[in-house]
């Protein structure tokens, strides 16, 4: 399997690129999880989107996030692999990509995350640390991390 990792700014996107990205985070975020939120908002049309391909095809997505949109830090949000892609070790290189992606695009350090609580540990072994108490956002546990 090839895998190919590119990054790329809202005006960067074709169409096509776009329709498959918010595809996938439609499928994983909405209906997988079954959680009713807005994910198209206006902080993609500021963001960097890091998009992973398999053998050419969307099997992981994040987006970097500019210090001040979501948090003073630089942030990597909507983080999500395909079902089909599970397993495969791309969570990990996709998350790496996105750290750098913060520190190459944005010139940042520091970066702060929204983590889905269940990935506590994957986070932690990425380097990420917690950040005050557990929450509840769309109904799914969360807790702020902080890279630095």
């Amino acid at each position: 399997m090839k895998i190919e990792f590119f990054v790329k700014s809202f005006e960067e996107l074709s169409s096509i690129e776009l329709y498959k990205i918010l595809k996938l985070r439609n499928e994983i975020f909405i209906v997988e999880q079954n959680c009713v939120y807005q994910d198209i908002d206006d902080k993609d049309l500021k963001c960097h989107h890091l998009m992973c391909l398999a053998d050419g095809n969307l099997a992981g997505y994040t987006r970097i996030v500019p210090p001040g949109l979501t948090y003073g830090d630089a942030s990597i949000g909507r983080v999500v692999i395909g079902s089909e892609y599970r397993g495969l070790g791309l969570g990990k290189q996709l998350m790496e990509h996105s750290v750098k992606g913060c520190k190459d695009i944005l010139g940042e350090s520091t970066i702060r995350i929204s983590a889905q609580l269940y990935l506590l540990k994957f986070y932690n072994s990425l380097g990420f640390k917690e950040v005050g108490k557990p929450y509840d956002e769309d109904g799914i546990p969360h807790i702020e991390m902080v890279l630095n």
